[in-house]
């Protein structure tokens, strides 16, 4: 019987090249965004014969994160690999530009968001066991003055969440990884203050995270891979 990974975010960036490195690797997929047009175009690039169930939603919708889980469980038959993508930043990232909406926003998303989506999934995975791999980042191990204020604190937090799942739900047979790259060349990264679209190539590539995200979901059940952390090589 084939996985099944949900995937959040997964309608560009790593949530896509997430879901083109799992259906490869021979896992059915569950996609989460908000835009349903995108998913149905991420879907239709999946090799056959991947079975792939369209989800959209915003995973501030605590309510519909829970109900996702459920539908996932019940259309696919099980909920193995969690891919918890979802995430935003934004260009007012400093004090000197303290935006309290936009920061509002940002940890609503990045941990309420994040916490959402877990708890819709721990149900379906304590009685199978499963991975929960978290797209964190650099700026959640390090303070990053680029990554900014709100966003530096909404990984650092979603980093501590993963951490605690290990902490806490091992006995029930769930392992929990949080991803920790630098910059990656994502849609996300154009809202970078002066961002330089030159600079992409030499970044992380969605590929590179999809990769390390299958490979983690891959291990044994019995090895917890608490964080990893990326960076691109220096030229």
């Amino acid at each position: 019987m084939r996985k099944v990974v949900w995937i959040t975010g997964a309608g560009s960036g790593i949530g896509k090249a997430m879901a083109m490195h799992f259906a490869e690797a021979g896992y059915n997929l569950a996609l989460t965004a908000r835009n349903r047009q995108s998913l149905e175009n991420v879907a239709l690039t999946l090799p056959t014969p991947t079975q792939v169930h369209i989800a959209p939603g915003d995973v501030k919708d605590r309510d519909l994160m829970a109900e996702t889980a459920m539908e996932i469980t019940e259309k696919l038959g099980s909920l193995n690999v969690l891919c918890n993508n979802a995430g935003l930043n934004i260009p007012h990232r400093t004090w000197a530009e303290l935006d309290w909406p936009s920061w509002d926003e940002v940890i609503e998303v990045n941990i309420t968001g994040a916490m959402n989506v877990i708890a819709g999934a721990l149900p379906a995975m304590r009685s199978t066991g499963g991975v929960m791999i978290h797209t964190s980042s650099w700026a959640g191990r390090f303070h990053s003055a680029i990554g900014g204020v709100p966003y530096g604190a909404s990984k650092h937090a979603l980093s501590s969440i993963s951490a605690s799942l290990n902490s806490e739900e091992g006995k029930n047979g769930i392992r929990s990884c949080a991803l920790c790259p630098a910059e990656v060349a994502t849609p996300l990264m154009k809202r970078r203050p002066e961002y330089d679209p030159s600079m992409a190539a030499a970044m992380i590539q969605p590929e590179d995270m999809a990769e390390t995200a299958v490979f983690v979901a891959e291990m044994s059940p019995a090895v917890a891979v608490h964080e990893i952390v990326l960076a691109p090589v220096r030229r």
